[in-house]
């Protein structure tokens, strides 16, 4: 028997997880198959890699030798995969992937279109949720992958900067701010906001940023939540109040003058769109692939 990638792979998501069962759902195998991997490796060297009880299980210390050649081997798959997608035009497969909202409805759609030219044989599925939920499903082992508007702190979950965004000021072109070429927050606060609802990127990207600059959250006159952007713009539009979305979202508003866009004296709304995983998990070519697109491409001729 020769020594695999797959089953290092294995003994290292048992290791990781602590547990054989919780291994198994991370890998969407069956507990007796992630066991019979883990003991066919235990075959090859010979010894016990981990100790077994009735609550929990522990590495052995030829267990926790082996632990960063195998943390290795999964790091050098991944810059593998990197290094390979470049080169993979006829590659055949399926893109799942969740996304949260801005970049699902704004973002996405407009690169899709020039990475299935380049990547025909590639089809697409994307779910457009918040960044909240997309991170609950990626725990879940739900999705696979999610593409997020503002970075996520989880012991268990990769976060990778990919493609770099600015909130703006938003308000309707007959707002009393609109004649004003200069904004401070001490303005703002005077003012009713319509804002995207709390676990949304965007959300937390502009109260981030506003509480670094002095200003108190707790202050704004938050008249409207609303649950995506779109419905966002429409209220903003209406005269409900100001809001501070992507330049991205309302670049057509902008154009045609429904709505102004603004700076705010002091304060820069700038984020990254970051990609999220599982640390345990090795995407699938297809993902590197689109990811590596993201990356190296440059995104403005589309954008």
């Amino acid at each position: 028997m020769a020594l695999n990638f797959h089953q290092l792979h294995i003994f290292y998501t048992v290791a990781e997880k602590g547990s054989f069962s919780h291994a198994a759902q991370a890998l969407h195998m069956t507990q007796p198959a992630v066991t019979m991997q883990v003991q066919s490796l235990e075959d090859y060297f010979g010894t016990k890699l981990f100790l077994r009880s009735t609550k929990r299980i522990e590495l052995t210390e030829a267990g926790r030798t082996l632990l960063p050649y195998a943390r290795r081997s999964i790091e050098l798959m991944k810059e593998t995969d990197v290094s390979m997608s470049k080169f993979t035009h006829m590659l055949e497969g399926r893109l799942h992937l969740g996304a949260s909202l801005t970049v699902g409805e704004y973002i996405l759609p407009r690169l899709l279109g020039p990475f299935s030219q380049e990547y025909p044989n590639i089809s697409v599925s994307m779910k457009v949720i918040n960044t909240k939920q997309i991170l609950e499903e990626i725990l879940a082992h739900q999705l696979t992958f999610g593409l997020v508007e503002a970075e996520v702190h989880h012991p268990d979950v990769h976060t990778e900067a990919l493609l770099s965004d600015e909130l703006k000021l938003i308000m309707a072109r007959n707002h009393p701010l609109a004649g004003q070429e200069r904004i401070t927050i001490e303005e703002l606060v005077r003012y009713p906001f319509v804002l995207r609802e709390q676990g949304s990127g965007t959300r937390r990207v502009m109260e981030e940023e506003l509480a670094k600059a002095g200003c108190d959250i707790g202050a704004l006159n938050i008249v409207m939540e609303l649950g995506s952007t779109g419905a966002v713009k429409s209220a903003v539009e209406a005269g409900l109040g100001l809001s501070v979305l992507s330049q991205s979202s309302v670049k057509h508003e902008s154009a045609l003058g429904v709505l102004l866009v603004k700076d705010v004296e002091g304060v820069r709304f700038v984020r990254s769109f970051n990609a999220i995983y599982l640390n345990s998990t090795l995407l699938p070519i297809s993902a590197v692939t689109f990811m590596t697109f993201l990356r190296e491409k440059d995104l403005s001729q589309w954008l």
